[in-house]
């Protein structure tokens, strides 16, 4: 659709695995050399691991386009759980007939191949794809048939190519005899910043476009959000391209890439941006020197909290007014919810607040004490506001949750316990509806009740 508008021969963000694309980074070309190193010295079994979408499969490709004459391969592409027989995937993967045979049968028609190879002076290699998924008697199973050795030499080599689970079965107790024949073994990660807009401009020149096409801001936004993952990194640049040629834009700016950004976390199937990766629905930070806005129930005497850099609300009193009534106010109710973690150093403290707040339509999404601010089942993306709830006599917020609020860069509400007490003892019955409006308060336009705002207006 777009390739003629920006002069390209082919889609350059294509997320099929193709070698003619593939981008040696560093990481990459190490893999690779590896890979051949393995190949080249007769190594029994090479595994080379990494994150989904971090190119394994299209370098196995690029393997593959470039071997040596006097190597015969098989390739096992389809692993899973219930796999079944292995000897009859790998006679498969090398066109050798499986059918109605025993597995003695299966053995030994294998076996014949690798020597009658051997004896041709040919190498016999099994590449198994998405290896995480083989069971550890699979793998077992598979060390056992790598015991057919002729002399000096390795009659069958091995290449497991697998996510990390790969390597945490591996470290099985019941494997380390496996895990002590793996004599190459590299871990593929994600690309760094210069690498993700050395990838784009790659893939850019190699479909016949412009490689200046994409902006340096825009190819910067495309690596944070996609956490330098390459197949995050082409989904989100072959959606630009497509928004771009719906404007008629020359070139991939900044504001679109954003756009693209926002587009999709909203659709709720790209996945999360790792832990510190800025979040498109935040206001921009205060420019140099402007001082934070005011700390909701900060300490009225001693040495008032840190400064910090997330956004906050202003005072309480301030709200609208609360019904007489305990009932929720309806004017408060979010017609879309939105997430709020609650951290504070009381566990029952904790619960009450959130019994407080969910029925405004509010989804409380974690909870956790001022001391394992490090909360592996949260991620930053998945909180819309942090709500902290911490004593007035208390001279300063925990280091970690310092370092918390610094990383996240989300909204904070500082609530005092005491008035969480006062609550939980019937003695404030208007305080949920007075911690609900500073809530709404600190939404972001995206996330307020009104839908007209929830998609930003680029004209």
């Amino acid at each position: 659709m777009y390739e003629a508008h920006y002069g390209f021969r082919e889609k350059p963000f294509s997320l099929l695995p193709d070698p003619s694309f593939l981008y040696l980074s560093k990481k990459h070309r190490m893999a690779l050399a590896m890979l051949e190193y393995g190949l080249a010295n007769q190594a029994g079994f090479t595994v080379v691991s990494g994150g989904i979408g971090t190119g394994k499969t299209t370098l196995i490709r690029h393997l593959l386009n470039n071997l040596e004459q006097d190597i015969t391969v098989g390739l096992i592409s389809n692993t899973h759980r219930s796999f079944g027989e292995l000897l009859q995937w790998i006679l498969l993967a090398f066109n050798l007939d499986y059918r109605d045979k025993g597995k003695v049968e299966l053995y030994q028609a294998f076996v014949d191949f690798m020597i009658q190879e051997y004896a041709r002076n040919r190498r016999t290699v099994l590449i198994v794809d998405e290896a995480q998924n083989m069971a550890p008697e699979t793998l077992e199973e598979l060390r056992m048939l790598s015991n057919v050795n002729a002399d000096k030499d390795q009659v069958l080599q091995v290449v497991l190519v697998g996510q990390e689970e790969l390597r945490d079965t591996l470290r099985r107790p019941d494997l380390v005899q496996f895990a002590q024949r793996i004599t190459v073994d590299y871990h593929l990660t994600p690309l760094t910043a210069g690498e993700t807009r050395d990838l784009i401009r790659h893939r850019l020149e190699a479909a016949g476009g412009d490689p200046e096409l994409f902006t340096e801001e825009a190819a910067a936004i495309a690596h944070r959000f996609s956490g330098g993952v390459p197949r995050l990194v082409n989904l989100l640049c072959d959606t630009a391209l497509v928004y771009g040629y719906a404007e008629q834009l020359e070139r991939i700016d900044a504001d679109l890439m954003q756009e693209v950004v926002r587009e999709k976390q909203a659709g709720g199937l790209f996945p999360a941006p790792p832990p510190g990766a800025a979040r498109t629905d935040q206001p921009e930070p205060a420019a140099p020197g402007v001082p934070p806005a005011s700390i909701q129930d900060a300490p009225a005497a001693g040495t008032p909290p840190r400064a910090r850099p997330a956004a906050t609300v202003a005072p309480m009193e301030k709200a609208a007014p609360a019904p007489a009534s305990g009932t929720p106010d309806p004017a408060l109710i979010q017609t879309r919810p939105f997430r709020v973690a609650i951290v504070g150093e009381s566990a029952v403290l904790r619960r009450h607040l959130r019994r407080l707040i969910e029925p405004y339509n509010i989804r409380v999404i974690g909870e956790f004490g001022l001391e394992d601010s490090q909360s592996p089942e949260l991620n930053p993306y998945h909180v819309d506001i942090l709500l902290i709830d911490i004593s007035e006599a208390a001279e300063d917020c925990t280091a970690e949750i310092c370092d918390l609020i610094s990383e996240w860069n989300i909204p904070v509400l500082f609530n005092d316990c005491q008035q969480t007490q006062a609550s939980l003892d019937g003695r404030d019955p208007q305080f949920a509806q007075r911690l609900v409006a500073k809530l709404v308060d600190l939404l972001p336009p995206q996330l307020r009740a009104d839908p007209a705002a929830a998609r930003p207006n680029r004209a």
